[in-house]
């Protein structure tokens, strides 16, 4: 059930990745002669709309999108023959689609498990004997004001009490619904890790909504980009262990959920973040790697677009092809290479 449940989200997500382009297509009345979902060769043919046949193939997993014209330029309403801006377009609508499903994913696990009300503060835990110990400060208290300037954060707790070190502060915070208000020794010298006070903050988690979670969901999109395209540089400085920043194939990428779906039975687990969070990771991945500069892939495309973008100078088709074949293999022997290495060196995974 794992298996299917794997392959089916993952079919989905190149099968919307299909669509990006598909849309972009129609958005720029770039006909499209057959969108597919699964594979060749064809089992079916679904249905005809405006032009596009929507076929069902026996290999089902993913999907494709067949555009007509699109090596021949001269072929009137084809990809090909679309201006420079319409192409980058449309070979960048499918990774953008992959993107935006990872935005809502990672926002729909943030609205099961609330977000940090960073406008909050409240205290975590007081270190014993501690001048707030000593006030009556207990974990649990929200931080209301210090000194009758408002707490507006953690910095502005910091801010409030660093021009009165050695000397006491008024420190409101409300517990139970009513605030209370403590004389709080500012120490000039406190033990290591304890603070002036002698009290860990945090910030209070509230619940939200996954429309609310938007934002957050694009940060974490982001954070993730940002790691995969510095990876290289990570592990050339030795932040990273090679070990650790392996790509993975189907099998790697199975184990990977099967390790997720153990963290999920654990009893402090809550159902289906992790779950939703594998899915955006995996999703966010793909938009990714399409993008990368490299021929067969999306992003490959849009480099050969560049010397046409800037310079209005095409790189004859014939020759972006003939690349883009011999990349296609490439990347095929690269990708049985990892499939491979999944079954002779499996990678090892841990959620918990």
């Amino acid at each position: 059930m794992d298996v299917i449940t794997l392959l089916a989200a993952v079919a989905s997500m190149i099968l919307l990745h299909e669509f990006g382009h598909f849309v972009a297509c129609r958005i720029f009345d770039i006909d499209v002669e057959e969108f597919g979902i699964g594979f060749p060769p064809k089992a079916r043919r679904l249905f005809t709309w405006k032009g596009t046949e929507f076929t069902i193939n026996w290999l089902i997993f993913g999907g494709f999108v067949r555009p007509k014209g699109e090596g021949d330029p001269s072929i009137e309403g084809g990809l090909a023959a679309a201006p420079p801006a319409q192409r980058f377009a449309v070979y960048f609508a499918g990774p953008l689609m992959n993107l935006l499903i990872a935005v809502v994913l990672y926002a729909a696990s943030f609205s099961q498990t609330g977000m940090p009300a960073f406008d909050k503060v409240v205290v975590q835990s007081v270190a014993p004997n501690s001048p707030a110990a000593q006030a009556g400060i207990q974990p649990g208290d929200r931080l209301v004001r210090i000194d009758d300037q408002p707490v507006t954060d953690m910095t502005s707790v910091h801010t409030l009490v660093a021009p009165h070190v050695g000397e006491t502060v008024e420190v409101t915070v409300e517990r139970e619904g009513s605030e209370h208000t403590f004389t709080v020794l500012a120490r000039s010298n406190p033990p290591t890790g304890e603070g002036a006070m002698g009290i860990v903050m945090t910030n209070p988690i509230q619940p939200i909504s996954t429309w609310r979670a938007l934002p957050y969901g694009a940060t974490a999109v982001v954070n993730q980009t940002y790691m995969l395209l510095t990876l290289p540089v990570q592990i050339s400085r030795g932040l990273v262990a090679p070990e650790d920043a392996r790509l993975v194939g189907y099998k790697g990428m199975y184990d990977m959920y099967k390790a997720v779906q153990e963290a999920e039975s654990t009893p402090q687990a809550q159902p289906g973040i992790n779950t939703l969070s594998f899915f955006a990771m995996i999703s966010a991945s793909l938009g990714i790697l399409n993008l990368l500069p490299i021929p067969a892939v999306d992003g490959g495309r849009i480099l050969f677009l560049l010397p046409e973008l800037i310079f209005r100078r095409r790189i004859p088709p014939r020759v972006e092809t003939a690349v883009n074949s011999i990349s296609f293999i490439l990347l095929l022997l690269l990708l049985l290479y990892i499939n491979l290495q999944d079954f002779i060196n499996p990678a090892t995974f841990n959620f918990r």
